[in-house]
C-alpha cells in the first residue's frame, strides 16, 4: 500500500469502523440515529406540532407523525426558503435541492442542512472511498484527478436571505472542502455551468491534459462526455486521455443498459464501477463489493428508515394502514417504498423509491425502480426492474448498446386493435441495428419474451395476444433524447429521462420531434 493510501486510510479509519459496525448491529445503530434525529428537531416549528418531546418510542413516533410525501412538506418549505429558521430543522437551511425525479414534471425543493452536507453526503462519499482504498490497497486513485460533471445551482426567487437553489451535484461542490479542489477537476466554474453542451467544450479543454483516476455522476450524461472527449482528442478510447483510469462511481439510473459501451471505450482491466445512491434527500447506500452489485445500506449516516410494503402505499398514505416497518422488520426479496427521517427535516417523508433487500446482517438492496414509475395500462404492472432486465438481455443476444430510451403505452383504438408497449430506443451510434429490420424484430422478440419470464402480469397479458400485441420497438436517431432533454431545459446534471411512463406525454413529445425533423429535411 502505498503512503498516500495508508495517510487516507488512517484518516478515515473512524468512519469504516463506523460502517462495519452499523453492518453488524444495524437495529442498533439506527436506535441511535432515531433519537439523535428526534432531539435535534423537537423545537422546531415541525417538533412542536408533533409532539416531538413527549416522544418515547418507535411506536409513539409513528403515532404522532403521519407518513407524508412531498405535497405535505410544500408549507413548511416555502417557509423556510424564505428565511424562516427553525421549521423542520434546527440549523439555518440556506441550499435546496431542485428535483423533479423521474415521474413529475413539477419541481421539488429539498432542503439540504449544513447536518447533511457534513455528516451525510460528504461522509456517506467519504465512506465510499474508504472500503475502495481498503479493498484495492493498490489503488492510484489518489495519484491524480477525480472528475465531477456537476449541475448548477441559482439565487432562490422567493427569498432575500442568500438562498439558493440547483442540483445537488452542483451544492457539493459549492461545498466541498479546500482540499478536496486541488484534487478535483474540471474548474468550479466549468463543473456549474448551466449549458451543458458549453460545460463538455471547456472539459474537453481544461480536462483532456489531465491525469484523471475516477469520475463520478449519471451514466447517461458521462458517456455523453466520454464519446465527446474521444472525439475531441481523436482517439479510439477513453484510456488513451486517461491512461490511469480506475474507477467510476455511479448513480441516479440503472448502469446496465450503459455497462457495456463503457466496458468498450475503457478497456481496461483496473477499471471498476461502483454504484452510490446519493438522492438529493441523502446518501443511502453504497456498493461496497464490485461483486455484489448489492448496496449496503449506510445505516449511520444520519438518516432513519422505514419501509412500506409496495401494495401498502396507499393505504399507509391514506392512514388506514400501519403496514410499515423500520429495519430490523424488512425480508430480503420483498419490495419496499422507501420512508426517511433525516437531518435535513424531512420527517417520514415518502422518497418514491422502491428497493429490494437482497441481505439481511448485512442489510443490502437494489434499487428496483419509482412508486410512480411503472405501465399498468392493461393490467400488466410492469416495473422498471422488468425493463432493465429484459433490455440488457437483448442487448446482449443482439450485440447492441442502448444509450437511452423510455417507454409508453399504445392504448387501444380504431388503428391499434390491441393495446401494446412502445419503447422508443437510442442505440450507440454505428449500431448494426439502424436500418436492420430484422435485427430490430428480434430484439421486440428478445425484450418480449424476457419481460414474460420475469413478470407473470405481463406474461398473462400477452399470452396469445389476447390483451397485449407484441411490443413496437422504435430505433431514433443518436442523439434524440440528448437534444429533447435539452429542449426541455434539463441536459446535464441529475435531470434523468422517464423510462416508463402510463400515458403518453413523453414518447409523443419525442415522436413529435423526430417527424418535425424528417419534416424539415424532406
Amino acid at each position: 500500500m502505498s503512503l498516500i493510501n495508508k495517510i487516507v486510510l488512517a484518516a478515515l479509519r473512524p468512519l469504516l469502523d463506523d460502517f462495519d459496525y452499523s453492518l453488524s448491529h444495524p437495529v442498533e445503530t439506527q436506535e441511535k440515529t432515531f433519537r439523535t434525529l428526534l432531539s435535534s428537531g423537537k423545537d422546531t416549528s415541525f417538533g412542536k406540532e408533533h409532539g416531538f418531546a413527549s416522544i418515547g418510542s418507535y411506536g409513539d413516533f409513528t403515532g404522532k407523525v403521519p407518513v407524508r410525501d412531498y405535497n405535505g412538506f410544500v408549507p413548511y418549505i416555502e417557509r423556510m426558503r424564505k428565511g424562516e429558521d427553525n421549521v423542520l430543522w434546527n440549523e439555518k437551511v440556506k441550499w435546496f435541492a431542485k428535483s423533479s425525479g423521474t415521474s413529475s414534471d413539477r419541481s421539488k425543493y429539498l432542503p439540504v442542512s449544513p447536518s447533511s452536507l457534513k455528516g451525510c453526503h460528504f461522509r456517506g462519499f467519504k465512506t465510499m472511498l474508504a472500503t475502495y482504498i481498503r479493498r484495492y490497497p493498490d489503488s492510484g486513485i489518489f495519484t491524480g484527478k477525480a472528475l465531477t460533471l456537476g449541475g448548477s445551482v441559482k439565487a432562490d426567487g422567493m427569498s432575500a436571505g442568500g438562498v439558493r437553489n440547483g442540483d445537488l451535484s452542483a451544492i457539493l461542490l459549492y461545498n466541498s472542502p479546500g482540499i478536496v479542489e486541488t484534487v478535483r477537476t474540471p474548474s468550479r466554474e466549468t463543473a456549474t455551468l448551466p449549458d451543458f453542451g458549453e460545460k463538455l467544450d471547456r472539459i474537453c479543454r481544461e480536462c483532456s491534459g489531465k491525469n484523471v483516476t475516477n469520475f463520478s455522476g449519471v451514466p447517461s450524461w458521462n458517456l455523453i462526455m466520454i464519446e465527446k472527449l474521444i472525439e475531441y482528442n481523436n482517439a479510439a478510447y477513453l484510456t488513451d486521455i486517461w491512461p490511469n483510469i480506475e474507477l467510476f462511481m455511479h448513480g441516479g439510473i440503472s448502469f446496465e443498459p450503459y455497462r457495456q459501451r463503457y466496458r468498450e471505450l475503457i478497456p481496461s482491466d483496473r477499471m471498476h464501477y461502483l454504484e452510490n445512491y446519493n438522492a438529493s434527500e441523502g446518501y443511502f447506500a453504497l456498493q461496497d463489493d464490485p461483486q455484489d452489485k448489492a448496496m449496503a445500506l449506510t445505516l449511520d449516516n444520519g438518516v432513519f428508515f422505514e419501509f412500506i410494503p409496495m401494495q401498502s402505499i396507499e393505504s399507509v398514505l391514506a392512514g388506514t394502514s400501519d403496514d410499515i416497518v423500520p429495519i430490523e422488520g424488512v425480508r430480503p426479496g420483498q419490495t419496499y417504498a422507501v420512508v426517511i427521517s433525516t437531518n435535513s427535516g424531512l420527517w417520514r417523508y415518502l422518497i418514491g423509491d422502491c428497493v429490494e433487500f437482497t441481505s439481511t446482517y448485512p442489510h443490502k438492496i437494489i434499487i428496483t425502480g419509482r412508486t410512480q414509475l411503472y405501465i399498468n395500462a392493461f393490467g400488466e404492472e410492469l416495473m422498471i426492474h422488468n425493463a432493465e432486465k429484459a433490455l440488457s438481455e437483448a442487448c446482449r443476444e443482439c450485440g447492441v448498446q442502448v444509450t437511452d430510451y423510455t417507454v409508453a403505452p399504445i392504448f387501444m383504438d380504431s388503428t391499434h386493435g390491441k393495446g401494446a408497449h412502445q419503447w422508443i430506443i437510442e442505440f450507440a451510434a454505428g449500431s448494426p441495428i439502424y436500418g436492420n429490420p430484422e435485427m430490430a424484430e428480434r430484439f421486440r422478440d428478445l425484450v418480449d419474451s424476457a419481460l414474460c419470464r420475469c413478470n407473470s402480469d405481463y406474461d398473462a397479458k400477452r399470452r396469445s395476444s389476447i390483451t397485449m400485441a407484441p411490443p413496437e420497438i422504435v430505433p431514433v436517431p443518436p442523439g434524440t433524447f440528448y437534444r429533447w432533454m435539452e429542449r426541455r431545459g434539463r441536459a446535464g446534471g441529475q435531470n434523468k429521462v422517464p423510462r416508463l411512463y402510463n400515458d403518453r406525454r413523453y414518447a409523443d413529445e419525442i415522436m413529435g420531434m423526430i417527424v418535425a425533423k424528417d419534416s424539415l429535411n424532406n
